[in-house]
């Protein structure tokens, strides 16, 4: 199974993008952040004719995310994440796709910090790390995916000195991201690729696509119950070059079947 996670930035924008990017990567399931839609403008059509079935939670102007897969509809989980009934934001979806936990999220920017945004970020952080324990001890395979707005390391970054100051590097992000790491996920992209320069996201100033000046920022932790079935990770650079892109560009894994349905499909 191959499962990705795409900041679209914007689905209404950029739905040929993803369109071609779908027919050409043809990924089993996809997380999408910034929908920037409200669920009634979501292009529920035009991905079910792609060949998608989809579960989506949308905002006006901003956030929004959703779950798309091929095989079956995704069986919703929970539409929040728990621990603030007054948060409003639509930052996290969470549904049962193949036999698996698939947890989208779009983490919190936090820009500028100090202040609100980025207290809200360290807040949103703590709410997902207790949340995402009891998913790592459900007895499941489980995912966390989606865009986090956490640079892990100055590895994951063409140039840390100009980035210093932003909510990305700071201290406090890095630390809740270990942290979450901390639980015994498994961050698929450095794992496989521990000495790999790997970007998947340029923004839109200074040429930074050009001169392949990125940031690592999307995400696909896997827990105990799926880690050991990891097969390749990778980066569909070639969609952040294309015309109207988003500034991300997707990040993918691919998985090998359960032992049990692997070993019958040898028998066969």
């Amino acid at each position: 199974m191959k499962l990705a996670t795409f900041n679209v930035n914007g689905i209404k924008a950029r739905l040929p993008n993803l369109l071609a990017w779908l027919h050409r990567a043809a990924p089993d399931v996809v997380c999408l952040q910034e929908l920037k839609a409200l669920d009634c403008a979501f292009p529920h059509p035009e991905l079910r004719e792609a060949g998608y079935h989809a579960l989506w939670k949308g905002q006006r102007s901003w956030n929004g995310v959703a779950i798309l897969s091929k095989d079956a509809a995704p069986l919703e989980i929970r539409r929040e994440l728990p621990g603030d009934l007054q948060d409003e934001q639509s930052r996290y979806l969470e549904a049962a796709v193949n036999g698996i936990i698939v947890a989208c999220l779009y983490l919190p920017n936090g820009n500028p910090q100090p202040g609100p945004k980025f207290d809200y970020k360290l807040a949103w952080f703590k709410r997902l790390q207790q949340h995402a324990q009891a998913l790592y001890g459900s007895g499941h395979p489980a995912v966390l995916a989606g865009d986090f707005n956490v640079v892990p390391t100055d590895f994951d970054i063409y140039d840390p000195k100009s980035w210093r100051k932003d909510a990305l590097l700071q201290p406090e992000s890095r630390t809740a991201y270990e942290e979450l790491l901390g639980q015994g996920w498994v961050d698929s992209l450095r794992h496989l690729h521990p000495d790999e320069r790997i970007y998947t996201f340029w923004d839109y100033f200074r040429q930074h696509w050009k001169r392949n000046a990125g940031l690592r920022i999307d995400h696909v932790l896997l827990n105990a119950g799926l880690a050991p079935r990891l097969q390749a990770a990778g980066v569909d650079s070639w969609v952040r070059g294309e015309e109207h892109a988003s500034d991300h560009a997707p990040v993918w894994v691919t998985l090998d079947a359960p032992a049990g349905r692997a070993a019958a499909a040898k028998r066969r």
